[in-house]
């Protein structure tokens, strides 16, 4: 426990750096451009596939549409797609964060629902909750970039959110540090495949379902190094699974 306590902490310390930061690609290389949470929110829920072309896409996207018209944001984004959303589905995304950003806080929202149950996870419901109450549009696409309404039993591991949640409530190291009034106690993992990989790998936890149960599990495993801010392992975490380090690391436990 002792030296896997160590090395966390080591990587830890220096993964989360503003030079390893921009060492490979990351969506919150974008987010920290701005600083701003409903940009940041956009960011998050776009992270998914290769990072390369997640930052090459968000570099393409102009965020002063969030202050326009409906039209100037269909007329603009009139040739953006990514992946699983059509254009269609990418103005509609930027019509309901404009609507978002001008109707409601992000951090009212996500505390609000937190202080219901003492669970970070309902304060994601009450932000997903609020989110598809704001546009009535609706395809695949548009529901798979917001996700599903947390159910009462969580399956999926919500890493978007989580991430997002990492950028703005952690005020450390690589993190925005723009939501005050949520302790860094509260966080879960962001899990993703590399996350999920690494921490098998060095017995972390032993669930190999890619799912919320395993968040629950890995968020619990790593108050165990620190109960105040569990979550600053996982950027550590992620980028030993990215960059293939964790082989070298695992040859030598």
């Amino acid at each position: 426990m002792k030296n896997l306590k160590e090395l966390l902490d080591y990587h830890a310390n220096l993964k989360n750096s503003q030079e390893n930061l921009f060492n490979a690609a990351d969506p919150l290389w974008v987010a920290s451009k701005f600083k701003e949470p409903n940009i940041a929110l956009i960011c998050a829920l776009f992270a998914y596939g290769n990072a390369n072309l997640i930052v090459k896409f968000l570099n393409s996207l102009d965020f002063s549409l969030l202050d326009k018209s409906d039209d100037e944001i269909r007329k603009t984004l009139k040739s953006h797609k990514y992946r699983f959303q059509s254009v269609l589905d990418v103005a509609e995304i930027f019509i309901t964060i404009k609507r978002l950003k001008n109707d409601s806080n992000i951090e009212d929202i996500v505390r609000n629902g937190l202080e219901k149950d003492g669970k970070i996870i309902d304060g994601i419901s009450a932000l997903c909750e609020k989110i598809y109450s704001l546009n009535p549009y609706r395809s695949d696409g548009y529901e798979f970039f917001f996700g599903k309404v947390v159910e009462k039993k969580p399956k999926s591991p919500y890493k978007r959110y989580n991430m997002f949640l990492r950028w703005m409530v952690r005020d450390s190291d690589i993190d925005l540090g723009l939501f005050k009034s949520i302790d860094k106690k509260e966080l879960l993992i962001p899990l993703d495949v590399h996350t999920h990989r690494v921490s098998l790998a060095i017995g972390l936890i032993e669930r190999k379902s890619y799912d919320f149960e395993a968040v629950r599990l890995l968020t619990d495993k790593l108050k165990e190094f620190d109960e105040k801010d569990p979550i600053k392992y996982d950027f550590a975490l992620y980028r030993l699974g990215q960059s293939g380090e964790i082989n070298d690391i695992l040859k030598d436990m």
